[in-house]
């Protein structure tokens, strides 16, 4: 079975990018998305060609958007909104379905309509497939030195909410895996968690230091929820000891060229589903003019 994550940054512009024909030629199983960014009504017809599809598209117009894409149809959908956007393969529009209420953590609800959860249970495997797009963050006050930001000072907002949401998602993260377990299933979470967890998940580590998605509290929290027995790092369980492989580059400059990029993207899986995993790594694109995004998909083949 072979499941992607892969963060489009934009349906519209991957389309354009070749979207369809990465989507066509690796041929997965299951695709979990992010940063989908479109209304219902906006995205291209036919763009995931003979997949179901499960969509939160968030309250935030061209923001945020989790997705998955299966085979088969899904035994069952939720979100934190409580609502999500259905279709089946061949139809032409997205169907609002209302989904059964599900406790939430506390401190979530804050952003329970931010589009940035999605979870399927799929047909065809005994797998609860999660796809989560964690909030960017910024620096903590104290580091914020107004003329060596790209973004404005915020006094530490954005690096509050990132905390925040941190300390109630790994309380939902618990309760989802003991659920899944409970339900004779294996949890798969997988998508854009804006954190480099090690040093060999960032290139350029020593100056990332003081750098949001590289802060010592960021990654601890990153080491809270992963563990022999309960989440285990798919892609780095295959490539111990070794930098990247890296799923992001910036736009800017060389990045890309030079491979100056983070590892963000995970597969993050229950002990058992990952034993299963057989080869996992990053579809990185084959030069800079031909990215389909300032990701890349991260692909795992699992024998189950």
């Amino acid at each position: 079975m072979r499941i992607a994550t892969f963060n489009i940054n934009g349906i519209r512009a991957a389309q354009r990018r070749g979207f369809e024909e990465w989507l066509g030629d690796r041929a997965p199983d299951v695709v979990s998305l992010q940063e989908v960014r479109a209304r219902a009504a906006a995205i291209p017809s036919g763009v995931f060609g003979r997949y179901h599809l499960a969509y939160d598209e968030g309250e935030f117009a061209g923001r945020n958007g989790v997705a998955i894409l299966t085979r088969h149809a899904p035994l069952a959908v939720r979100t934190w909104s409580g609502t999500a956007l259905v279709q089946a393969p061949g139809e032409t529009h997205l169907e609002r379905v209302e989904l059964d209420p599900q406790p939430l953590a506390r401190g979530l609800g804050e952003f329970a309509n931010h589009g940035r959860y999605i979870e399927v249970d799929l047909a065809d495997a005994p797998i609860t497939v999660v796809s989560m797009y964690l909030p960017k963050g910024g620096l903590p006050a104290h580091l914020q030195k107004p003329g060596r930001m790209r973004d404005a000072p915020d006094g530490g907002a954005r690096y509050d909410r990132k905390m925040r949401f941190l300390s109630a998602f790994a309380r939902q993260l618990t309760r989802s895996r003991r659920t899944a377990r409970a339900r004779g299933r294996e949890l798969l979470l997988m998508g854009d968690l804006n954190i480099a967890h090690t040093r060999h998940d960032v290139r350029n580590w020593r100056r990332s230091n003081q750098a949001e998605g590289y802060l010592p509290e960021e990654r601890e929290w990153f080491d809270s929820i992963v563990s022999p027995r309960t989440l285990v790092d798919v892609v780095r369980r295959h490539h111990p000891g070794v930098d990247g492989p890296y799923s992001w580059w910036s736009w800017l400059g060389q990045s890309f060229v030079n491979d100056v990029g983070w590892r963000i993207d995970y597969h993050l899986a229950t002990p058992h589903l990952a034993r299963a995993a057989v080869t996992a790594g990053t579809d990185r694109d084959p030069a800079a003019d031909r990215r389909m995004s300032d990701h890349a998909p991260v692909v795992v083949d699992y024998d189950f």
